[in-house]
């Protein structure tokens, strides 16, 4: 059984090595998983996993050789947490909903924010007014308000929210995804421009021919630089939250972009771009990079190509302090008009299909900063958008 493991890891292009096998075999003999699954997995996982990206691999491979393999039954149980929080989630119907008002708008919803974390004293359950869970009030989790601040709750329920305080933890997109890429980067060569650029180490042999015919048959070797695509690509890819269920997708984009253009650099951002962007989600609070350090570096020959679902807040476009993850001082809307005065030649991919798009505004205002240049993210999208690019 763990030599079958071992063996579909390897051929999934998990890096494992058998030194690696060796280490899972000594922590096993000497009982460190017990006889849990989860404690084999976690541990199988430490001994043969050493790049996060190789993640979903492993879970692939390790649900494929364990499927149907369960822990033994203890004679306690104890319900999970999860459910006891779905308790007290509070589910109102279609009437009960349209009864419930906003407050009417970003700074009176801050304002009242302000007041209740400086009046409240305990926690709350199912109200109408303080920071709580299960209510209608604007502020806490679990609950229902059409405009409000989520605090605490670690997934979208109603995509109402107009503000998030929560700690997030988003995950780069892996570059190595290789199935379903292939029509994806068809759609790409549209873009591709060839340039010899560099040393001249790539054999002529046309010219070389003619050259030593006119040298009387002497060989006359005529080298040429070799020949690359001299397009250049600005990736700037929106990750966590609403994105998570297109994780998939982008991949396949990502991937397939990193193996047609030479010069791409990418970067990541959430929902809108603000004054920094990262290239390491785990890191990004600690490492990151100013936008104005991107604009600075990188010339306007860049091509812009923005990958994300544009649904937000609309606070977020429009509002200094929207951001749901940091207090920005300018509106994403200022940022995003300054990266396209930089690179004019910019298109968006959105993974929505294209007839949602009217129902989300923030769709809408990201489209129109665009100048329309929004593209869903299907093959005939991709086509449109490199068409776009390309003029």
């Amino acid at each position: 059984m763990f030599v079958n493991f071992f063996l579909e890891l390897r051929q999934a292009k998990v890096p494992v090595s058998l030194r690696e096998y060796l280490t899972l075999m000594e922590a096993m003999r000497a009982n460190v998983a017990s006889y849990s699954v989860d404690e084999f997995y976690y541990l199988s996982r430490s001994c043969l996993v050493k790049d996060e990206r190789n993640l979903d691999k492993f879970d692939r491979v390790f649900g494929h050789c364990f499927k149907g393999l369960e822990t033994p039954p203890d004679e306690t149980a104890e319900i999970p947490e999860e459910w006891l929080r779905k308790l007290a989630e509070r589910t109102l119907t279609e009437e009960e909903k349209a009864q419930i008002e906003a407050l009417g708008g970003w700074d009176k919803l801050m304002e009242t924010l302000r007041q209740r974390l400086a009046e409240q004293q305990s926690r709350h359950q199912g109200g109408s007014k303080w920071i709580g869970t299960a209510g209608t009030s604007p502020f806490g989790a679990w609950g229902y308000n059409p405009e409000g601040v989520r605090i605490g709750q670690d997934q979208n329920r109603n995509f109402r929210a107009v503000k998030v305080w929560d700690k997030r933890e988003f995950r780069n997109l892996d570059d190595q995804v290789e199935i379903g890429t292939r029509n994806i980067k068809v759609a790409l060569r549209r873009l591709r421009r060839f340039a010899r650029e560099g040393a001249a180490d790539e054999l002529d042999l046309d010219d070389t021919i003619r050259s030593t015919a006119r040298n009387a048959g002497w060989l006359d070797l005529k080298m040429v630089p070799e020949r690359h695509n001299a397009v250049k690509v600005l990736l700037f890819l929106d990750i966590g939250g609403s994105m998570d269920p297109h994780v998939r997708t982008c991949e396949e984009m990502f991937s397939a972009a990193r193996s047609e253009f030479k010069h791409l650099e990418h970067f990541y951002f959430h929902n809108c771009p603000y004054e920094r962007l990262w290239r390491d989600a785990s890191r990004r609070h600690v490492d990151h990079t100013p936008t104005t350090q991107v604009l600075h570096t990188y010339d306007s020959g860049y091509k812009a190509i923005f990958v994300g679902d544009a649904s937000m807040s609309p606070y977020e476009i429009m509002q200094p302090g929207g951001s749901v993850e940091h207090f920005n001082e300018e509106a994403g809307e200022v940022w995003l008009r300054r990266i396209l005065d930089t690179y004019p030649k910019a298109a968006w991919l959105n993974p929505v299909p294209e007839r949602y798009w009217r129902g989300t505004g923030s769709i809408e205002m990201i489209r129109r900063l665009l100048g329309g240049r929004m593209f869903p993210m299907t093959l005939e999208g991709l086509d449109l958008a490199t068409r776009s690019l390309s003029k």
